[in-house]
């Protein structure tokens, strides 16, 4: 989780432009990579997919800040001791699941793994938003008002997770769908950075 420095205004005035674009870009990383892995996994991205994707990612970066932000300090211990499970167990399962799927019968028998539709969609924005709900909560303890922060995160949060996709998509056209089993462990792997950084104060 990006570092929030503690300069501000008198009276919990609003973070400076530079604080809040750092902020943004370092929440939005686990975003982008997702958005890659979910590129390769496609192969033929379209603009459907693309705005779901985007779109959700960008929600959830914005309302994990507010929600976190309106809970207060009473709840910030507890959330600072599970989150990086919940963003593991999350991304373990779905990467997994992508995986499963690569090594199941025919790719011919099969339809494509859709990431960005159903609960595969909803279970990727929780896990790579749940560090912006800490953030929200840092920003309530600075007295920072929220909702210019939580607008700039989602829609920084929006652009790199439809930069992500398209950056991927050339790989999963050149090298199929076999590129799923590749995209399942970048989202393992993505979840064991954030447990690692969090147990380890990586």
């Amino acid at each position: 989780m990006p570092a929030i420095h503690h300069s501000r205004t008198q009276g919990g005035g609003p973070l400076d432009t530079f604080t809040l674009l750092g902020i943004a870009v370092g929440l939005a990383m686990d975003a982008f990579a997702v958005a890659v892995a979910t590129g390769i996994v496609l192969g033929n991205v379209s603009g459907r997919q693309t705005f779901r994707l985007a779109f959700h990612f960008g929600l959830f970066q914005f309302l994990m800040p507010v929600i976190g932000w309106l809970a207060g300090l009473s709840l910030e211990r507890f959330i600072r001791g599970y989150d990086h499970w919940l963003a593991f167990g999350l991304l373990a399962f779905i990467g997994g699941k992508m995986i499963h799927e690569a090594f199941r019968g025919d790719e011919s028998d099969r339809p494509a793994s859709d990431p960005t539709r159903g609960g595969s969609l909803v279970l990727l924005s929780v896990a790579t938003s749940v560090d912006a709900l800490a953030v929200g909560l840092s920003l309530g303890v600075l007295r920072v008002e929220i909702w210019h922060p939580a607008v700039v995160i989602g829609l920084v949060a929006a652009a790199l997770t439809a930069a992500g996709m398209h950056i991927g998509r050339p790989l999963g056209n050149r090298l199929g769908r076999k590129m799923e089993i590749v995209g399942g462990l970048v989202l393992v792997g993505i979840g064991l950075k954030i447990l690692f950084q969090h147990l380890f104060g990586g």
